[in-house]
């Protein structure tokens, strides 16, 4: 709703290139872009509607397809498949080279051409009600900003690198700061802690990673 609300007004919204409000229209739309396909990701873990398995797939697969026609049923499996297979050659998610090919790699993963075709067709057909530069900015742009929030901040930066062999997971974490973890990605920076218990929804995230602090800290 929030995601639809906001959208519906920047659409409307006379761009001004002198005016903050274009520049965080931006930004707050990528930051729900991201929340659209937190919330597809939670659904593909049964935790967006715990106990109604169809509300809980309706909702997944509406929310992937608001963000840029992704596709619910081929998301689902291969991020399971992550879960499994994490940081090996089984990963869909996973690749061992630099940050440009890994995103590469990603994009191969979940981009399709027909995704492609839709947005483009979206893009002409928004045009008959809405001007060009406001599509581009609040639909479009931030769709992309935020895929590339996804990848860095949810596969890039928990995944690269080596890590420690008692590190069931293969994950990384980020250092315990919430406002930081919320708005750079919904808390999925706290990343080991959702691979230990993916059956957490993302607003319970920071709790688990204050009980993993408080216990490191009483050690």
């Amino acid at each position: 709703m929030a995601w639809g609300s906001v959208l519906w007004f920047l659409l409307h919204w006379p761009v001004s290139w002198s005016s903050p409000i274009t520049y965080l229209g931006v930004l707050v739309m990528m930051h729900l872009y991201t929340g659209l396909f937190i919330t597809a990701h939670d659904a593909m873990h049964g935790v967006v509607a715990p106990g109604n398995k169809k509300l809980n797939t309706i909702i997944g697969t509406l929310t992937a397809g608001l963000f840029a026609y992704n596709y619910y049923g081929r998301l689902y499996p291969k991020h399971h498949q992550h879960h499994r297979h994490v940081a090996t050659d089984q990963d869909p998610d996973y690749h061992g080279g630099n940050f440009f090919l890994w995103f590469f790699s990603f994009a191969r993963q979940y981009i399709t051409v027909v995704q492609l075709l839709l947005m483009g067709g979206s893009f002409h057909l928004l045009q008959l009600w809405f001007p060009q530069e406001n599509i581009i900015l609040f639909w479009m742009a931030p769709a992309v900003l935020a895929t590339f929030q996804l990848f860095y901040f949810g596969t890039y930066l928990p995944h690269k690198g080596e890590h420690d062999p008692d590190n069931k997971h293969k994950s990384s974490t980020q250092g315990r700061n919430h406002l930081w973890a919320f708005l750079s990605c919904y808390f999925f920076g706290y990343h080991y802690e959702h691979h230990d218990k993916p059956y957490l929804p993302w607003w319970k995230l920071y709790q688990e990673k204050d009980r993993l602090v408080k216990g490191r800290q009483t050690v």
